[in-house]
């Protein structure tokens, strides 16, 4: 609870930088802030703490999982300083959002309570709804927006169904409450309706089939860095909420696991065949993203230390991403679209962030040194270990199919030559890109760091 009062003070200090004409001093002092926040977190660590009336639990899934969403809101924050710069007047606002996005990521892993889960995912929501229409003047940015928010309201309407039903079955919001109720063969009918309802609201929210619909479209719209947030710390946040109401709702049950095996299968290959056909890089990462939706599924399945697999797999893939979207931040920026030809020839104009965008690519699609493949490798021993090697089959054959959109966009940049000139490279920008992808590496050649952290 401590955290999330943080953070939310947080935010509201970056409204009042504006009114006291600290633009300039905003970034740093948010991202000073946001370590001051890690360092609360990790202090928490082998901590088991209950707020009053069972609303917010610290132990150590939530702990690990809201130190990994500092760190990538740290780094969005860093982005932010380049993006907006055309925007200096409003960016307290942008990151004022991102911030107490921030607040809603936590409380959406540390919920004991179906109230503070919804207020979470609503926190998380709302602040995506609104980054994602934050370029007034663009029309692709309105549609998108709007979009996402109409699509958005009817998976939460469902959602909030669901816990209604949930409430009415067994008349509590409480997590232990629920998870007595699904070992109980006295519940109500309408208790099951609503674990149903509540799993279709989460499967839109990570972009699963067939509730990934709306991804492509949003991610395409949406300014460059809110597509970056959406596709991070969006995503996994979902999944972390996800895994957690999994957990207390008796997902063991046959019929429950045979879903998420064919959503699974679905997710991956439908996202990766779709992926195949993009020209424009954001859809094809929000194709990606549906691929990934469907491994991230996978550690449901899973019975040697799943909430650790989460963890890796989740971070490995967000770190991926921060990397990948610095450079298409960088070499997009002031264009009409984010094409795969405007990477043409960037391993020459500008070696490093090419070396980067690389090695990111690389990491999604499961590639060893990096963190992505041996991601990949526990969750397919995990998933075997309990029978289901049909699944990790499918999951080998579309890893092999995300290659070749992959390396579609790197050989654009090795073997094409460049349009026109390109403009420096920001030092943030830079530090972000190396940063995030040198954790990337380093979870790959120390993973036990990281998987300790669950065990």
């Amino acid at each position: 609870m401590n955290l999330l009062i943080a953070i939310t003070g947080l935010g509201v200090l970056c409204l009042m930088f504006e009114i006291f004409n600290l633009r300039k001093a905003l970034v740093p002092l948010v991202i000073l802030g946001l370590l001051g926040a890690l360092a609360l977190d990790i202090s928490e660590y082998d901590a088991i703490i209950t707020s009053n009336n069972n609303m917010v639990t610290v132990n150590n899934f939530s702990v690990a999982f809201s130190g990994l969403f500092i760190i990538l809101t740290i780094f969005l924050v860093a982005l932010s300083h380049n993006f907006y710069e055309n925007h200096q007047t409003k960016i307290s606002d942008y990151i004022a959002i991102k911030v107490f996005m921030l607040a809603g990521c936590v409380a959406l892993v540390s919920f004991q309570n179906l109230a503070m889960f919804f207020l979470g995912i609503e926190v998380l929501s709302i602040s995506l709804y609104i980054l994602a229409a934050s370029n007034r003047l663009n029309l692709k940015s309105n549609e998108a927006g709007m979009k996402y928010f109409l699509m958005g309201s009817f998976a939460s309407g469902i959602l909030l169904f669901g816990i209604c039903l949930i409430y009415g079955a067994i008349g509590s919001f409480d997590m232990a409450t629920i998870q007595e109720a699904g070992m109980s063969a006295a519940v109500e009918e309408w208790f099951y309706i609503g674990i149903i309802l509540v799993s279709i609201g989460l499967l839109f929210k990570i972009a699963a089939v067939p509730f990934h619909f709306w991804a492509p479209d949003v991610y395409q719209g949406a300014p460059a860095l809110t597509t970056a947030t959406m596709s991070t710390i969006g995503k996994v946040t979902a999944m972390a909420a996800f895994f957690k109401l999994a957990t207390v709702m008796n997902v063991n049950l046959p019929e429950a696991q045979s879903v998420i095996v064919v959503v699974s299968m679905l997710s991956m290959t439908v996202g990766n065949i779709m992926a195949l056909r993009q020209a424009n890089v954001k859809r094809m990462l929000a194709f990606s993203g549906v691929s990934h939706a469907g491994f991230l599924l996978m550690t449901l399945l899973g019975n040697e230390n799943p909430p650790a697999t989460l963890l890796y797999y989740s971070a490995a893939y967000a770190l991926a991403g921060i990397a990948a979207f610095s450079v298409i931040l960088y070499v997009c920026k002031n264009r009409e679209n984010e094409d795969i030809v405007n990477f043409n020839g960037l391993g020459k104009s500008n070696p490093l962030l090419a070396a980067i965008l690389t090695g990111a690519l690389l990491s999604m699609a499961g590639i060893p040194v990096f963190a992505g493949f041996f991601a990949k490798l526990m969750l397919f021993g995990q998933v075997i270990s309990a029978g289901h090697i049909a699944l990790v089959i499918v999951a080998v054959v579309n890893s092999i199919i995300s290659v070749g959109y992959y390396f579609k966009l790197i050989l654009a940049m090795y073997t094409k030559e460049a349009n026109e000139e390109r403009p420096g490279t920001p030092v943030l920008l830079y530090a972000t890109a190396i940063i995030s992808l040198s954790l990337n590496i380093a979870m790959g050649l120390f993973p036990s760091v990281v998987l300790d952290l669950l065990a």
